[in-house]
This record gives C-alpha cells, sequence and structure tokens, in this order.
C-alpha cells in the first residue's frame, strides 16, 4: 500500500467519495476511533503497524467510505496530548477504538467504561487495571500484549551475554503506567544471580533521559536496558545516539531501534498484533463483545543483533549470541 493511500485510509476520508457511491450504500457506516500513544502519525514504524491493520481490515470487508469511517489520533509521547486526543474521540461516539499501547488504554479507560476498546502491545493489561484478566477480561477492554512483563529479566540476561564485562545497568523504564514497575521488578530479580547493580531511570521527555544517561555513565563496565513502552519508541534517535556516544552496551525491548542503529534487541514482532486487532474489531462489530474475547499473549519473541554498532563499541560477540539471533545486521 503506497503512503498515500495510506494516509486516505486511517484519515477519515469517506468524505471525498462521491456522493452517488454513498447514496448506493446498502451497510450501515460503523465509525472507528485510533488512539496511538508512543508514535507520531508520519513516523515510519507507525506506517507499516497502521497498514498492517488496514490491509487486515480490508480483507474482512471493511473498506473506508463505504461501510467504514476511522478517526485516528497520535499523541507524541505527550501525555496531555494524549487525554486530550481520548477525549475527542470518544465524544466523536465511535464504535470501537483501536487503542496502541498502555497509555493510550489508560487515558481512554479515564474517559469511558462502556466503549469498546481493542488495544495493541500492552505489556500488563492486568496490573495495569485493564482487565481482569487475560482470559477472562471482563470489561470493555481487550487486545493483544507485546510480551509479559515477566521475561524482561531476559533483557538483562541477553546484556550480560553480550558485554558480560558489564556490572552496572541503568533500566529505562515508564512509571506513568504500572508495567514499568512491573519490569523492572523482573529485572532486579535476576540481577544479583548476575552480579549486576541495577539501577531505574525514568523517561518522561528527552531532557530527563539525556540527564539519566549522562549522570549514569561514569565507565567501561556500564549498561542500559530501554524495556517496552510506546514513549521510548518516540526517542528511539535520542537513545541510539547517547549509547553511541558513551559507549554504553545497550539492549532494547524492540527490533526497529537495532535496525537503526541500536546494538541487540530482544522481543515481540510490534506488527503482528495490529493484523491480529482488525480481526477482533470485526468480531465486535459485528455483534462481539470484548468482555468475552480472550487477551492473547506473544508467542514468538526475536532476537535482532547489529554488527557493525557492536563493533564500535569494541565487542567480541559471543558465537552463541550470533548463533541464538533470528536476524544479524551486518
Amino acid at each position: 500500500m503506497k503512503r498515500r493511500e495510506f494516509i486516505t485510509l486511517l484519515g477519515g476520508a469517506a468524505a471525498a467519495w462521491p456522493r452517488a457511491v454513498r447514496a448506493q450504500q446498502r451497510e450501515r457506516m460503523r465509525r472507528i476511533g485510533v488512539l496511538v500513544s508512543g508514535l507520531a502519525a508520519d513516523d515510519p514504524e507507525w506506517q507499516v503497524r497502521g497498514t498492517a491493520f488496514a490491509k487486515a481490515l480490508q480483507q474482512l470487508g471493511w473498506s473506508v467510505g463505504q461501510n467504514l469511517q476511522v478517526d485516528s489520533r497520535w499523541s507524541l509521547g505527550d501525555a496531555d496530548r494524549l487525554r486530550r486526543h481520548a477525549a475527542e474521540l470518544v465524544a466523536l461516539d465511535p464504535d470501537i477504538v483501536l487503542a496502541g499501547g498502555g497509555q493510550a488504554v489508560a487515558a481512554l479507560k479515564e474517559r469511558t467504561r462502556t466503549l469498546p476498546i481493542v488495544f495493541v502491545n500492552v505489556t500488563d493489561p492486568v496490573g495495569g487495571g485493564y482487565v481482569a484478566s487475560l482470559a477472562r477480561p471482563g470489561g470493555n477492554a481487550t487486545g493483544f500484549m507485546s510480551s509479559e512483563f515477566s521475561l524482561s529479566g531476559k533483557l538483562l540476561e541477553l546484556l550480560k551475554q553480550i558485554a558480560p564485562h558489564v556490572m552496572r545497568v541503568a533500566v529505562f523504564r515508564n512509571t506513568a503506567i504500572g508495567t514499568g514497575t512491573s519490569q523492572f521488578a523482573a529485572i532486579q530479580t535476576v540481577a544479583p544471580l548476575l552480579g549486576v547493580e541495577v539501577t531505574a531511570l525514568g523517561l518522561r521527555d528527552a531532557s530527563e533521559i539525556e540527564r539519566g544517561i549522562i549522570a549514569f555513565a561514569r565507565g567501561p563496565n556500564d549498561g542500559l536496558i530501554v524495556a517496552a513502552g510506546g514513549v521510548t519508541q518516540i526517542q528511539r534517535d535520542m537513545f541510539i545516539r547517547l549509547a553511541a556516544r558513551h559507549r554504553l552496551p545497550t539492549v532494547y525491548s524492540a527490533r526497529s531501534f537495532v535496525t537503526e542503529g541500536g546494538l541487540i534487541s530482544y522481543g515481540s514482532d510490534p506488527v503482528a498484533p495490529y493484523r491480529l486487532a482488525a480481526g477482533y474489531v470485526d468480531r465486535i462489530l459485528k455483534g462481539e463483545k470484548p468482555a468475552d474475547l480472550p487477551v492473547q499473549a506473544p508467542t514468538r519473541y526475536e532476537t535482532v543483533l547489529n554488527m557493525k554498532t557492536a563493533k564500535a563499541l569494541g565487542l567480541d560477540v559471543p558465537t552463541a549470541v550470533r548463533l541464538r539471533a533470528d536476524e544479524v545486521i551486518e
């Protein structure tokens, strides 16, 4: 799908269709809201995810201008903007809302307990209070997890494998949502076993991230973990740039960091949930309830390694790490 077609599809372009075509419609026009917490509309990462969602909807028979209208909002990691956009979308009275990220779900939940919500790439929906349980969500929200927070300890294990000399690790996590605390707790659990001291750092904005890294970085035994969270996606370039400047081996939770110059990542495919979410949207629009649709967790995780970055950091990557990598960028 070309960029222009994508923007039309997710921009609510029903008004641009000829009146004659709209007059022939037999189906009732349905309305979907899209609220994304950690990406911008023109971010290449969102373009891929949004296009996957749009194509999946089309395959299920939903077409903008014929039987579907889509209203999209992006917060760029700004909490105030996110709450404002959530209020705007709820006021439009859509049939359903797609929420990208935990903060988007939380913002919508503050506004409505009845409007159906399908979320994607949320780490701990139970801990965040979005659902009662994974098997029986019980409320107005369900969706697809990006990972299980208990697996966050594997990020530290991977960091020690690729950089065994690391003894001090700063963990960036989002304190605005409960999952940030859960992720850090999982990392703390394995830290003593690996002989590592871990420190939690916040990431409310770019200035806090930069101050945190500058204050933390002391020498060759330091490393970073950038845990899952929408705000981290917005600041991809800053994390990669500062990690390189301070020569900090860094493990990320998403492939996009590594393809853009980061060292290594461990996480699930962030695009797949958008394809799957279209199926849940379709089922809810046809009468099913979010409360009856179980939250689904990823079944596969991938490791992506950037050898060019490893060489720049002077790391001798163990053979075991190279063999476990699903993708190696030379």
